[in-house]
């Protein structure tokens, strides 16, 4: 049977959010934001090992105690420039234990509301799937273009849009040879694309949000403290 894997690239600085360190530690509910990432992964049944990704000089995450998330976590220090870049050197650190057909997650750092529920339902409506697929919300505000001069230049149709989300589910090998071959992309969906292939898309909903801006620190804590 084919094994799960998480990957979490954590090597960016988050520098949109404009804070002193990179926002994957910014307190959560008085933990690191990136800990409720990895608790969510860590205490899925099906995945067996989590590997969070980090830049060579990242100094903040040996300030902090992981302990309680358990022996499937592994740190990588080969993160890069991009995430695709992180995602790649992961993928190669990840040979020795991974073979081509096992499925590997790959799960934003900084989206620290993912719930056992979506996890469970990724994999299962993936289990037999040939391409993999990502967890997305079909787009529900009208979209507008913008002009040079940040005026409205038209209204786009929504029909059939999607918002993606993570974890992203594809094949080791598939996924690898994928981002070996285009890493001019914002998520890995985007590179299997680029092979001309179709992920699919597992219907999840907005509280699976990624924490960009001040505003959604607040409410991934809102989001938290509901399910408490």
């Amino acid at each position: 049977m084919p094994r799960h894997f998480a990957i979490v690239p954590a090597a960016g600085s988050g520098s949109r959010f404009g804070a002193e360190k990179p926002k994957q530690y910014l307190s959560l509910l008085g933990r690191p934001l990136i800990h409720h990432t990895l608790a969510a992964l860590a205490a899925c049944p099906d995945i067996e090992r989590v590997w969070v990704v980090l830049a060579p000089d990242d100094a903040e995450w040996r300030t902090y105690d992981w302990s309680d998330l358990g022996p499937k976590l592994e740190t990588l220090r080969c993160g890069g420039a991009t995430r695709a870049d992180s995602v790649g050197n992961g993928l190669q650190a990840a040979a020795m234990v991974a073979a081509d057909d096992d499925w590997i997650l790959v799960h934003d750092a900084a989206r620290p509301c993912l719930s056992g529920a979506m996890l469970a339902a990724l994999i299962d409506e993936l289990a037999d799937d040939p391409v993999g697929g990502i967890l997305a919300v079909p787009v529900a505000d009208t979209l507008k273009r913008a002009d040079g001069a940040q005026r409205v230049a038209a209204t786009e149709p929504r029909d059939g849009l999607w918002q993606a989300q993570t974890p992203q589910m594809f094949r080791y090998g598939l996924l690898r040879e994928a981002l070996e071959k285009c890493r001019a992309v914002t998520d890995e969906a985007g590179a299997i694309e680029a092979l001309g292939l179709q992920p699919r898309l597992v219907r999840c909903d907005t509280t699976n949000l990624k924490v960009t801006y001040p505003a959604d620190l607040a409410l991934a804590a809102m989001i938290l403290r509901g399910r408490k």
